[in-house]
């Protein structure tokens, strides 16, 4: 066998395959004799019709399966021969046999890219200390105040100013009929300044009595919100039924409890102080990361293709995923996969590069997760999840291409330890937002 290596780029080659005519001649011989055994023509006994005859019949079939065999047999050897780490087979250009001739053949492969040794220690960091302010933890209190708000009915009699609740009904009309994308809504409660409506809606309910009827024509932005009503002008009917005021509960333990175990306010509130500093952990790490990528990653390098393939059907699989919890699906939002693709390309380009950098690494310094090490994790899961950590153990034991995964990300996240445990750190106070005053 000879094996010549063509470079159609540094991740990409193009490998020419030639087999001696005597290994065709060869497969020929075993594919016909195997025929002969099972052959059944008409005139001749099974076993007993010569060559030619099945040449005759079943040449076409016979050359197509030996030109399969041999390609798939010879190929490995091929790869091993021209030492080549092959990431993706693709465009095999497999001739017809010619039983006088050697076997020749070529396949297009995709390569991992060869990275030089990547010098990671000493790296100048900076490190963004955030504190939780008491103020933070006041706004989350407030939301969840908001969850359990009632809305009573305003005794004294007077006109609807903004910032009140409102209940409505309201039906809206286009050339004096019907808008069938307006239709008849009772009892909607709104905000006025937030209700969703064009701020032109709210202000013209401003000044309403209850059991006041109104005509009120509004014209929505080419950019609304909804597109069926987006560039429209609408005349909508409508009926101030009712005022009402917004009632919050007091903050104390009694409000604490309806959130969950939490027997005091104070409960509450450390709960609140721990979800904030996690998040802001995370920004941490993330700005950390970013710093890492942009000091290491300074010369951009040829990525094959294949791997930009996988990383698209990871964000891709992400993203309908974070729709569907919402209820909706990319058919729903008018997005295509080709859609995604364009706007994500360089994103999943980055990625890719991102993780090579960090898998050369971890061959620099031989890292590897024990099975003590995946215990913890195991727990972690278990504890986000819900599930028992021998639920989680016993499925990635039965699944070893997704274990193999969840070891590689813990390698990544190693590796990223290592490079900051290496760094020169330098903490520094978040920066101050400023408004231009004009």
């Amino acid at each position: 066998m000879q094996v010549k290596v063509e470079d159609v780029s540094s991740v990409k080659k193009k490998v020419h395959v030639e087999l001696p005519r005597q290994q065709v001649t060869d497969k020929l011989d075993e594919a016909y004799k195997q025929l002969k055994k099972t052959a059944k023509l008409k005139g001749y006994r099974p076993g007993k019709a010569p060559r030619s005859v099945l040449e005759r019949h079943f040449k076409k079939d016979v050359h197509a399966d030996v030109a399969s065999s041999l390609v798939q047999e010879s190929f490995p050897e091929a790869i091993k021969e021209a030492d080549l780490m092959v990431l993706e087979t693709s465009d095999v250009d497999a001739p017809d046999l010619d039983p006088e001739s050697d076997y020749k053949y070529a396949a297009t492969v995709e390569l991992k890219p060869e990275l030089p040794e990547v010098e990671y220690k000493g790296l100048n960091l900076k490190k963004t200390v955030y504190r939780v302010d008491e103020s933070e933890i006041d706004s989350q209190i407030e939301r969840l105040r908001q969850h359990l708000a009632r809305y009573e009915p305003v005794e004294e009699q007077r006109p609807v100013v903004k910032d009140d609740y409102v209940v409505i009904d309201h039906q809206g009309f286009k050339d004096g009929q019907p808008a069938d994308d307006a239709p008849l809504t009772t009892d909607d409660t709104i905000k006025l300044g937030a209700s969703g409506f064009p701020e032109d809606f709210d202000k013209a309910i401003e000044g309403m009595q209850p059991g006041e009827e109104k005509e009120i024509t509004v014209k929505f932005p080419e950019d609304y919100q909804k597109p069926e009503l987006a560039g429209q002008e609408i005349t909508y009917h409508v009926t101030l039924k009712e005022l009402r005021q917004e009632i919050l509960p007091p903050v104390d333990d009694e409000f604490a409890k309806n959130f969950g175990e939490y027997e005091t306010l104070a409960d509450l509130r450390a709960e609140i102080r721990s979800h904030l500093e996690q998040g802001y952990q995370k920004r941490t790490d993330q700005e950390l990361q970013e710093q890492i990528f942009n000091q290491l990653l300074t010369e951009e390098f040829e990525i094959p293709e294949v791997l930009v393939r996988s990383e698209m059907d990871e964000i891709i699989r992400d993203a309908e995923m974070k729709f569907s919890q919402n209820g909706l699906s990319m058919e729903q939002l008018g997005l295509t996969r080709e859609h995604m693709e364009a706007q994500y390309r360089g994103v999943a380009e980055q990625q890719v590069r991102r993780h090579l950098l960090l898998n050369k690494i971890i061959e620099q310094e031989n890292l590897e997760v024990t099975d003590d090490q995946l215990e913890p994790e195991y727990e972690k899961i278990a504890e986000s999840t819900g599930q028992p950590a021998d639920m989680i153990k016993s499925y990635y034991k039965q699944n070893p291409e997704r274990l193999d995964g969840f070891k590689h990300a813990l390698l990544e996240k190693q590796v990223i330890d290592l490079i900051i445990n290496h760094a020169n750190i330098e903490e520094v106070e978040p920066e101050t937002e400023t408004t231009d005053e004009s």
